[in-house]
């Protein structure tokens, strides 16, 4: 699993931005940094609504320091789309429908959910602009959410670095 001080996995993949596009993690890291990978287990899910819609939420904290923040799931970019719509949020998601992502940064689940395997682990890492984790967060248990308090701490110390 990536933890921090690595230097964080290169991401090439679909991206949902109310249309389909191409994100590429190097790419953006020159103008975004620091990039915050929220990871979460599938769309339209109670806990992972209530995750993406937080982080909308305080989206503008995370634009006063700078950052970028993006979801990342196994939902094809299709489904991730229509998941913002729904939802309301308007930052955009990765597509990790090949499961690349999870296996590169070690959150792939392990067991077995209600006959849906190899989804994301609830997850979120923090990248600054050299591509070094400076906070990562995982847990085994998908329906906990992330200190939000504390991501934002740790975005902002990534900004200050």
């Amino acid at each position: 699993m990536v933890t921090v001080g690595d230097t964080a996995p290169e991401i090439t993949a679909p991206i949902a931005t109310g249309d389909v596009e191409s994100f590429s993690l190097t790419d953006r890291l020159e103008t975004e940094a620091p990039i915050v990978l929220a990871f979460f287990p599938g769309a339209f899910t109670r806990v992972c609504t209530n995750e993406m819609c937080t982080l909308e939420e305080r989206l503008h904290r995370f634009e006063d320091l700078e950052a970028s923040v993006y979801g990342v799931s196994v939902d094809s970019p299709f489904a991730q789309n229509a998941f913002r719509e729904d939802a309301g949020f308007s930052f955009p998601c990765i597509s990790d429908f090949e499961k690349e992502i999870i296996d590169a940064y070690g959150v792939r689940t392990d067991f077995d959910h209600i006959g849906l395997e190899g989804l994301a682990k609830r997850a979120v890492f923090v990248i600054d602009a050299d591509q070094t984790v400076t906070y990562a967060w995982v847990s085994d248990d998908p329906g906990v959410e992330p200190d939000y308090e504390e991501l934002e701490a740790a975005v902002e110390a990534a900004t200050n670095s």
